[in-house]
């Protein structure tokens, strides 16, 4: 399998604090991998610096090919990027979002039309594109972000928490278009989840971060058999690595954002 996705020793320091701490991982094409980890280990932090977001304090990467410190332009030609927060506009249309980025992305004016409604179908809004975005569910939402991040065909696609605020349904059907867009399109998806279900049922394998470094590496089946413990899941194995709960939480301003983000998706 060719290498999609690549760091060496990436780290990032905000002063004396360590957000990410000689991150080195290799993500194969077409691969589905997935971050996990508490708050504060560095998910987060990495995505933005792989996204081009966040220069790298030392370490680099390679994104689909291209040198994350030295062909930055090159590497946000070639991949997609779904943030935890809202990136929909909700004055305009689905449709209008979909255009302002198309035309942001350079995709021809005789072809963005065509773009746009295979987006819009391939995400099951095809009937919703002429509607304003703030009469959008949350579920409506989220897969309209997913159109925005695909409609440039990126060969790495990004998502930081995907299914934050969403009920169970909207989650699954989340779920069923991310699996659509590797099978389709061989995308390779690097997406970070609180959700060990969500990993377990999307990524074919986890790395699991804790204080800003790997703590464990491995497919969700191997991971769970690595415990030796009758009928352990995804959850034990977090566990295990982080020491943490995963309802442990966050900051005050970690949950006030979470909470404010779920509210917005409705």
């Amino acid at each position: 399998m060719s290498i999609a996705l690549e760091t060496f020793s990436l780290t990032r320091r905000f002063g004396s604090l360590t957000a990410v701490s000689g991150l080195s991982l290799a993500v194969g094409a077409g691969e589905t991998f997935g971050l996990l980890g508490p708050n504060g280990a560095g998910k987060t932090t990495t995505i933005k610096m792989l996204a081009t977001l966040l220069p790298a304090t030392s370490g680099g990467a390679s994104v689909a090919g291209f040198d994350l410190r030295r062909q930055p332009g090159e590497v946000r030609r070639v991949i997609g990027y779904v943030p935890q927060l809202l990136s929909a506009d909700g004055t305009l249309t689905g449709r209008e979002n979909l255009e302002i980025l198309g035309l942001l992305h350079d995709i021809p004016r005789r072809d963005l039309h065509r773009r746009v409604d295979e987006a819009l179908e391939f995400m099951g809004l095809q009937d919703f594109g002429g509607r304003l975005v703030r009469e959008y569910s949350g579920g409506m939402i989220r897969r309209l972000e997913v159109a925005q991040s695909m409609l440039h065909r990126p060969r790495v696609l990004f998502l930081d928490e995907p299914t934050t605020g969403l009920d169970p349904v909207a989650r699954r059907t989340v779920w069923q278009l991310i699996r659509r867009l590797r099978e389709d399109f061989g995308m390779t998806i690097l997406l970070t989840t609180h959700l060990m279900e969500e990993a377990d049922r999307l990524c074919r394998r986890v790395a699991i971060m804790n204080r800003g470094a790997v703590a464990a590496i491995g497919t969700p089946a191997g991971l769970k058999k690595g415990l030796r413990k009758p009928k352990a899941t995804l959850d034990d194995v977090f566990i295990r690595c982080t020491g943490s709960q995963l309802e442990s939480g966050g900051t005050y301003h970690e949950i006030s954002r979470t909470r404010r983000t779920a509210r917005r998706l409705g």
